[in-house]
């Protein structure tokens, strides 16, 4: 049985589309179970606008996986600093999804890895990602990839 190699690739203007359902999904599967306060609509509503700006934007990346033209997962990223209070360039991991049919494939590793890259070429001496606490398989998804806490953000109702 051949399998279908997915492509992992700087995303264009034509993936657009599927950057914006793969953000949907992601915010409806992870965010939207999570966070109350999160407009889950947000891909929708702005997305496209969002996406394709940082297509042309230096600082900030977004890969996608194609599968044989459709895309199937993606991952942005952006870089901040230097700072006077924290004089280094960080990238940071903005956001990754991959269809849950295509995980546990080395797609979403293969992201992080040209997301590092892309980073480490731009200058950053650190990079960073926020994962819901309970989303367990992400934390330990990223775990797995290298990361580890640094900070914990705690909230409360009012």
């Amino acid at each position: 049985m051949n399998e279908i190699v997915v492509a992992v690739r700087p995303g264009t203007i034509a993936d657009v589309d599927g950057i914006v359902a793969c953000s949907s999904a992601l915010f409806a599967e992870d965010a939207g179970t999570r966070d109350p306060a999160l407009n889950v609509k947000w891909p929708e509503e702005h997305g496209r606008t969002r996406f394709a700006d940082a297509l042309d934007d230096p600082g900030r990346l977004v890969m996608v996986a194609d599968d044989g033209g459709r895309i199937v997962g993606h991952l942005t990223g952006s870089l901040s600093g230097p700072t006077a209070m924290r004089p280094v360039t960080v990238a940071t991991l903005g956001s990754m999804y991959v269809e849950p049919s295509y995980r546990s494939r080395g797609i979403g590793a293969r992201l992080v890895e040209e997301f590092r890259t892309w980073a480490r070429h731009h200058g950053a001496r650190y990079a960073g990602v926020t994962a819901y606490a309970s989303n367990e398989a992400a934390v330990r998804f990223y775990r797995t990839n290298g990361f580890a806490v640094q900070s914990t953000v705690l909230e409360t109702v009012l």
